[in-house]
């Protein structure tokens, strides 16, 4: 059996400052550290080969059970890392200080409970951290009944027990929103824009529903916000991007209105502004986007956005965004630089970024590559992606990518490469129920391509196809394939 690298990968995403916490706290502990001289031959490694370490330590009692010291020195590393980051976030602070209030609690310490529990409680409702306020409810309740067996009648009980009424409301409220938020991103994630009838149905429904189509439904800013962002994204399913700008901006407002909550959300603020800078292009306002794009590359710099993941979420949103700027502008020649740097920067986040967006860097490369001419750099990072073999994730991705290799292979000359890839692009998409009109329509005409060999005659069939997508852009339902590939402007580029 292959030899887990998850302790590997965990020490690899250590920086400096927390491989120095490690080293401070194992130094604290007595005994032997071979768990220390493990952590530092891992560390060592490039890639790991646990044969390497067996010959480091050969002779020595504990390698003969390495798995478990693997395990323990996990645990060990996972545990300084609590440590480390025990008052950086809202939820450990809260954790924390409830574990006080029971620790107090439980040494009938009553009065210095109390008061941890009232600075907790404060901190919770600040934040919006729900379930801690309920929790906190709970001991405040604990506390009082304390009090009354002490003769002490100074809190008023149904006053508590509204205020808990409010945040189960209030909890109930956030969690239907979330489910609201995870269906339309269930649609956008699997199938991009919605273009089935299936798909266009479950948006319908969401934004029929009464937590998003009402007034003042949402009982905290969280659900505000993640109310707008789940509206914005309806919109950006359907192809609405004036609309889906409205509600994104609203977000951010809201967001940056209460600061403390951007902290705590970080990942839905790069997020909705990734998806503004979308909707900026879309209606043109590329200075504006432009301006949020160098907005976005450093929001590292903010509180609460200094995390691996969340700098991962920074590169990933402005380096798309950046290429996309670059595609709708036409501007090929920069864009192969920002593409370039890009390339180098991905490999520091290995590992690190999710399927889908690293296919979205692929496809971005391809085009900047196809805009400026280099056909065969285009074709390479196309068959990046083409050569995935994911079968569930942004089938939109999978499936233009394909038609966009139809346009590659042509300007390559590869005409007996591209009967065979016709077919097998038909197949694909016939099989997947993506084969719309508008994709039956461009494939009908790669087919006409390369039987006409005259120049006279593929002219013709250019001027046609043309005609014919200038026709069919205007419906909304074909308008998101000419973002992923413009084939009305390519084609009108083959007439001269």
């Amino acid at each position: 059996m292959k030899p887990s690298n998850e302790l590997f990968d965990l020490i690899k995403t250590l920086t400096k400052s927390e491989k120095r916490f490690f080293k401070l706290q194992s130094a604290l502990q007595s005994g032997d550290k071979n768990y220390v001289r493990l952590f530092d031959c891992v560390d060592r490694m490039d890639e790991y080969d646990e044969e390497a370490i067996k010959k480091v330590f050969k002779g020595e009692k504990f390698i003969k059970h390495l798995p478990s010291e693997k395990n323990h020195l996990y645990k060990l590393i996972l545990k300084a890392l609590r440590s480390y980051y025990s008052d950086t976030s809202i939820s450990s602070i809260l954790k924390q200080e409830i574990k006080n209030i029971e620790i107090l609690y439980n040494k009938a310490l009553f009065d210095e409970c109390n008061k941890f529990l009232l600075r907790a409680k404060k901190l919770a409702v600040k934040y919006e951290k729900f379930y801690y306020v309920f929790e906190l409810i709970n001991w405040e309740k604990t506390l009082m009944e304390e009090a009354f067996e002490d003769g002490q009648f100074n809190k008023d009980i149904d006053a508590l027990i509204e205020e808990e009424q409010k945040v189960i409301d209030q909890l109930r409220n956030l969690a239907e929103y979330h489910v609201l938020y995870s269906k339309i991103n269930y649609v956008f994630r699997s199938g991009g824009y919605a273009r089935t009838e299936e798909n266009r149905n479950i948006v319908d429904e969401i934004v029929n529903h009464p937590l998003i189509k009402g007034k003042n439904t949402a009982l905290s800013k969280r659900a505000a916000s993640i109310c707008y962002y789940t509206q914005g994204f309806c919109n950006l399913a359907n192809g609405d991007y004036k609309t889906a700008l409205e509600k994104f901006k609203r977000v951010k407002q809201i967001l940056d209105e209460a600061d403390h909550l951007r902290s705590d959300l970080p990942k839905r603020y790069i997020r909705t502004m990734a998806n503004m800078i979308t909707c900026m292009l879309d209606q043109g306002q590329f200075d504006e986007a432009r301006t949020n794009i160098e907005t976005l590359k450093n929001l590292g710099e903010m509180d609460g956005f200094h995390h691996v993941d969340t700098q991962v979420s920074i590169f990933r949103s402005a380096g798309l965004s950046e290429l996309e700027l670059y595609h709708y502008t036409a501007d090929f020649v920069n864009g192969i630089n920002a593409a370039e740097a890009i390339m180098q920067r991905l490999a520091e986040f290995e590992g690190k970024m999710h399927k889908e967006h690293e296919l979205s860097f692929f496809y971005q490369f391809a085009y900047i590559y196809f805009g400026a001419k280099q056909y065969n750099k285009a074709l390479y990072w196309i068959n990046k992606v083409l050569n995935d073999n994911e079968n569930t994730l942004r089938q939109d991705i999978y499936s233009y990518a394909r038609l966009f290799n139809l346009a590659i292979h042509f300007e390559l000359g590869n005409f007996d490469l591209l009967e065979y890839t016709i077919k097998s692009t038909s197949r694909y998409l016939q099989k997947r129920e993506r084969d719309f009109p508008m994709e039956k329509m461009i494939i009908d005409y790669f087919k006409k391509l390369i039987r006409n060999q005259s120049e006279s005659e593929r002219k013709k069939q250019f001027t046609a196809f043309h005609n014919e997508l200038k026709i069919l852009k205007q419906e909304a339902e074909n308008e998101i394939v000419f973002k992923y590939f413009d084939f009305e402007a390519w084609a009108q580029g083959k007439l001269g």
